[in-house]
């Protein structure tokens, strides 16, 4: 591991395996597409359309997909899914969820997809 890398025990390890396995079919449904492809985001990889990410696998092992603020809202509000949070910012267009929640993860990719190919240039 590198000095830089965060420290993972195999519990986080075993959270990130799962989450693959349920995400990485879902990608694949996305790497055909002209414009989409893998790179790095929050020291993950993530779907790329045109240079911008719209959705990955966290290190704690959950999806995360960037949506309209709105559309986050309502889906927080449902108590669906969590605003990400990075050194205490919620961000709000960057939603988070549970591989307890994995039926959501393809619709959501496909909402991020949308969203971002539409205000990507």
């Amino acid at each position: 591991m590198a000095d830089d890398a965060p420290a993972v025990d195999d519990g986080e390890r075993g959270s990130r395996l799962l989450a693959h396995e349920i995400f990485d079919p879902v990608a694949a449904e996305y790497l055909p597409r002209e414009g989409v492809d893998i790179g790095p985001m929050f020291g993950s990889e993530g779907l790329r359309i045109r240079g911008k990410v719209f959705a990955f696998v966290g290190y704690r092992g959950a999806l995360v997909v960037k949506v309209p603020a709105a559309r986050a809202d309502e889906l927080v509000a449902a108590g669906e899914v969590e605003r990400m949070v990075i050194r205490d910012r919620t961000l709000r267009e960057w939603i988070v969820v549970g591989p307890d929640r994995a039926v959501a993860w393809p619709p959501l990719t496909a909402e991020a997809f949308a969203y971002v190919d539409a205000i990507t240039p």
